[in-house]
């Protein structure tokens, strides 16, 4: 499976982005899509998943009631709304997907820098 993630940009603090995340090839195996960043100098964290079927979504604390993570299975596309962000959002967003069965997220998408300034 391959990732395209886009929607990346500059944006003050209390401001909104939308990120996506298009899949393509062997779409068929994905079951979960997920999101995770990356600030400078620190490790790469969990921020949001969305399941194939029910949709069933999970949120890192520190973005809840912020952002939603919503799925588009017909056109194989997971997108992020951001909204009131802050500083501390500012990262390498990547998007991630991984089967049914598998343990962790197998497949990466090359990050979109989101920055937001106060």
């Amino acid at each position: 499976v391959q990732l395209q993630a886009s929607g990346g940009g500059l944006v003050q603090a209390g401001g909104s982005l939308r990120l996506s995340c298009a899949a393509s090839g062997r779409t068929f195996s994905v079951y979960t899509m997920g999101w995770f960043r990356q600030a400078p100098g620190k490790e790469r964290e969990f921020v949001a998943s969305i399941t194939r079927g029910s949709g069933s979504t999970e949120y890192a604390d520190s973005v809840k009631g912020r952002f939603t993570v919503s799925r588009d299975n017909a056109k194989n596309t997971m997108y992020l709304q951001m909204n009131s962000l802050k500083p501390e959002d500012t990262a390498v967003y990547y998007c991630a997907a991984k089967g049914l069965f598998d343990d962790t997220f197998g497949s990466w998408g090359q990050g979109t820098l989101v920055t937001v300034s106060s």
